[in-house]
């Protein structure tokens, strides 16, 4: 089966696996939660998204956009303007990484508690 057609996340050289691992990291996935449901400029991303660097935004976006995630408009003015908005698999991948984000908030105090378990000498 060609990597093209193979849809096996368990094959090191699945399609599936290479966009898995495109957008589970922690920068893919802020920037799919800070559009939202809204268009977005880089500088407004880059705001909003706390701790990223030019290029890991740039990086991320190009990902996105490469999957098929994200749109990218670029408006023909001095300086030039890019809007970014989520795409329909987008928006589908949104609904994954807001139960991520309630999944973190509704166990947050136990992960902490586990960790500080951890760290503790036996």
């Amino acid at each position: 089966m060609s990597k093209q057609l193979s849809g096996d996340l368990a094959r090191a050289d699945s399609l599936a696996r290479e966009i898995f691992s495109d957008i589970a990291n922690k920068w893919a996935l802020l920037i799919v939660e800070t559009i939202g449901d809204t268009t977005k400029r880089f500088t407004e991303l880059k705001t909003e998204v706390d701790g990223i660097s030019h290029k890991m935004l740039t990086q991320n976006l190009r990902l996105l956009e490469r999957n098929g995630l994200v749109s990218r408009v670029v408006h023909p003015t001095v300086p030039p303007r890019v809007d970014y908005t989520l795409t329909e698999p987008g928006q589908a991948l949104r609904a994954t990484v807001d139960a991520m984000c309630a999944w973190t908030t509704r166990y947050l105090g136990e992960i902490e508690e586990a960790r500080s378990r951890f760290g503790r000498p036996a």
